[in-house]
Formats: structure tokens, sequence, C-alpha cells
């Protein structure tokens, strides 16, 4: 009786949901739960965050399985303070992305890390910020960034900088490339712009003034003006030339995206300048847009920032492959020092990262 489709007293035809194709939802049984994939499948088949987290696994594991996919990582937030840079190596260090869209910030953080030095845990009852100040300690929310430390960067940019060709125009992929470089023959320990170094994977910074890094290189022409030495010239469309010739090469595209800002947007713009490119009659391609998009950021999208925009609203603008053409796109609501361990955790468990030898 129950899987009869008849019309009830009010009206209504009663549906049976497993003919209708509905996806059972299942409760997470935590004793069978004991890799970080199986809590993210189990998860999965859950709800809200949960659920979040289990389909962006599925579509990043696509993206990882699609070998005619070049993706792309953009990072915003203090991610390395936060210690999530061993995960961003293991992404790179696994083939899973080919390049890297990130702050400034993130990139000398990290480059603290990967020169053996630390970041330490802020205690409030200890210290109030004007304290921190006059110690040279500088927080980021609940974190430390000793002073010292970023005079350690600047003597490695001063390294990079002061060899660098005053013929070669800089830029940031340049420059990035060239510490990985010089960490690898230094042999430092694990850090992000070392394993993109290692592994060809290019690493844009669009905002590179907005940094300690781009504070470093205005120094540096300070430094050159008074030796009297050439001075360096810095080319943001360097950067923005390389990553169009790049993508333009792909076949299909996906985007990983953790927190918004400006690496998001530099890397979505792409798909407006390539159908720029061929509506304005500057070269005859098809439209280039991303095939797959994964987003970890906590932004709501009613304050209007692109940081909460969601990947249909992208898709308007021709940024992304409509889910009626075949994209496919999941964005978690979430801290992401909790939900990209367990998101990456798990696709990279899925490819077999961990088994391989290092």
């Amino acid at each position: 009786m129950a899987n009869r489709q008849e019309k009830t007293a009010t009206g209504r035809v009663l549906h049976d949901p497993l003919k209708d194709k509905l996806r059972p939802m299942f409760p997470i049984d935590l004793s069978k739960c004991r890799t970080i994939d199986e809590l993210v499948r189990a998860m999965g088949n859950t709800a809200f965050t949960g659920r979040q987290i289990g389909d962006a696994a599925d579509v990043l594991e696509t993206m990882a399985r699609d070998k005619d996919c070049f993706v792309v990582m953009t990072l915003s937030g203090a991610l390395t303070v936060a210690k999530m840079g061993f995960i961003f190596c293991d992404l790179i260090e696994s083939g899973l992305v080919k390049a890297v869209v990130s702050t400034g910030a993130l990139m000398a953080h990290g480059l603290v890390e990967a020169t053996g030095h630390s970041h330490f845990r802020y205690d409030p009852s200890k210290m109030d910020d004007k304290t921190l100040f006059e110690a040279g300690y500088n927080r980021v929310y609940d974190s430390l960034e000793p002073e010292v430390n970023l005079d350690h960067v600047e003597e490695v940019m001063d390294d990079v900088l002061s060899n660098w060709d005053a013929q070669e125009v800089a830029c940031s992929w340049k420059i990035h490339r060239k510490i990985g470089e010089t960490l690898h023959q230094q042999g430092a320990g694990r850090g992000i712009l070392k394993s993109a170094y290692e592994h060809n994977v290019p690493v844009f910074v669009p905002a590179f003034s907005d940094s300690e890094l781009g504070i470093d290189f205005a120094l540096q022409k300070i430094a050159r003006q008074r030796e009297n030495k050439p001075l360096l010239r810095f080319d943001p469309f360097e950067d923005f030339e390389k990553f169009a010739e790049t993508m333009l090469a792909t076949k299909r595209m996906g985007l990983f995206t953790v927190g918004g800002g400006v690496p998001r947007n530099w890397s979505q713009q792409f798909g407006v300048y390539a159908e720029l490119l061929a509506r304005r009659g500057y070269k005859k391609i098809p439209l280039k847009r991303y095939n797959y998009g994964v987003r970890i950021c906590p932004e709501p999208v009613h304050w209007g920032g692109l940081s909460g925009s969601t990947y249909t609203e992208a898709v308007s603008w021709g940024k992304f492959v409509p889910p009626e053409e075949g994209g496919k796109f999941a964005e978690v609501f979430d801290d992401a020092t909790v939900a990209l361990p367990l998101v990456a955790g798990a696709v990279l468990d899925r490819i077999g990262y961990f088994k391989r030898e290092k």
C-alpha cells in the first residue's frame, strides 16, 4: 500500500524515495572508521558541514584522477602560521596540484617554517598586544610570529635578489621559484616553495607588494640605490601572462580554493580573460572555463564579497562550466584548519600517496 502512488485525502501523491532515486543517509559508525578516508566517506553520508566535507573529497578525487585536468590551488589566510604547510607540500608532491596562487604573507610565513624557525602559541594571560609589539612578537589571532623570524626571511630574499640579473624582469613566480631553488640547494626542511621548485609547480602571488617578501623587494631597491647598482624591475603582468599561457594549454581545469580573496579572484578571472580574447578578436579560441571547483571557506554569500560567492554565481561570469554541461563543484563552509586536513587527507589516501616511498 505504501508504494502505491495514489492521491491522499489532501491531494498529495506520496512518492517512494527509492523509486525517485534519492540517496539515503547513514549514521557514522566510528568503530568502522580506521582511516581519514573512511571517516570522510562516512561524513559524506550525513548532513550539514559533514556532508559538505564528504562531497568536497569526492570532487577533489575526480580532479586528481582526471589525467587531463590541470589543478590550481589558491590559498589565503595565515595557513602556514596555522601549520597547514605540510598539507600543501603533500598536495604538490603527490602531483595533484600543478600551480599555486597565494597571498604573499602565506608564502613568507611558510618560508619561516622551511628555514627551521618556529611559530608559537599566543597566551593572552602573559602579554597584551602593546607588550607583544615591544617584545617583537607579531600576533596572528592565537599564534605568534617573532619579528626575528622575518629577519631570517629577509636574509633569504637578500641572497636571492642580490644575485638577480638586473636585465631580467622580476615577477612573483620567478622570485618564488628562485627561493625554492635556494632552499633545495641548502637542504632546507620541507616547505611549500621548496616542494614547488622540486616538482616544477609555479607559485603566483598577485598582490606581491602586500607581503613581507614585497617589503623586502622594496628594501632591496633602496640598498641598490645607495650602492649605485642597477635597479630591479618588477612587472606583475609577467605573472598574469605566464598563468594565462599555462592555462590556455590545458585540456580541462580544476580549482581547489582554500580561503578566498585576491588569489581566488585572480585565478577565476582567467575564464573572463580567455572569453575576451575571443570575443574582442585577439585570438580564435573556444571558451576556457574551470571544469571542477572545490572551495573551503567560511565566508557567507550574503556579505556580497568574492570570498563568499558561490560557484554558480561564477558560472554567470563565464568562469566555470555549468553543472548542466558537466561542471562538478563542492563548497565547504568551514574553518580550513578543520576541513582541509580531512578533505586533503582522504583524497591523498584514495590515490595511494601515503603508500609511496618518499
